[in-house]
């Protein structure tokens, strides 16, 4: 692989939905993750494409390729204390042999230029801890900062609907 290839970046059209979903599998084995199955790739190409978009696809290109070798989903939030949105930076992912050469980076680039762009007070996403190689990229090369007084919290499926039966809050 060379160091210096033509990057280019393109919004998810229908052409590629299927290698976008490739691409959410490989990302989950990279995590050690179980993959989404094929009704929840269904949903991601509609929540991508349909009518009412839930997500913002993006996907990397490198020299002449015509299959994608990464992709960034992005989500707009909103911040009450700036009073103004947020870009949420879902998930970003290239491809074990593409890494290194730029394309990382240039997704990482775009979702800022977008923010900044549409306005936003902010570009935020989250780093597995044992993604050190991420975590030292975001912040020795790009100056982000890891916020050390928030902690992430979920609930599952099955957790809200445990929840939701209770007769208390």
């Amino acid at each position: 692989m060379s160091t210096r290839q033509a990057i280019r970046l393109r919004p998810l059209t229908q052409v590629h939905a299927a290698a976008f979903c490739r691409l959410v599998v490989a990302l989950a084995e990279f995590e050690k993750l179980p993959p989404p199955d094929e009704a929840a790739q269904a949903r991601l190409i509609v929540d991508a494409l349909g009518d009412k978009p839930r997500i913002e696809v993006w996907l990397a290109f490198v020299n002449e390729a015509s299959e994608p070798c990464g992709y960034m989903i992005l989500v707009q939030t909103y911040s009450s204390f700036l009073a103004l949105p947020t870009l949420y930076l879902e998930d970003l992912f290239v491809l074990p042999e593409q890494r290194k050469g730029g394309v990382g980076g240039a997704l990482l680039k775009k979702v800022v230029s977008l923010a900044h762009e549409r306005g936003c007070g902010r570009v935020e996403w989250t780093a597995l801890d044992w993604n050190v190689n991420a975590q030292q990229f975001y912040e020795q090369r790009i100056g982000a900062r890891r916020m050390g007084e928030w902690f992430l919290y979920r609930m599952t499926r099955e957790d809200m609907q445990r929840l939701l039966d209770l007769d208390t809050p």
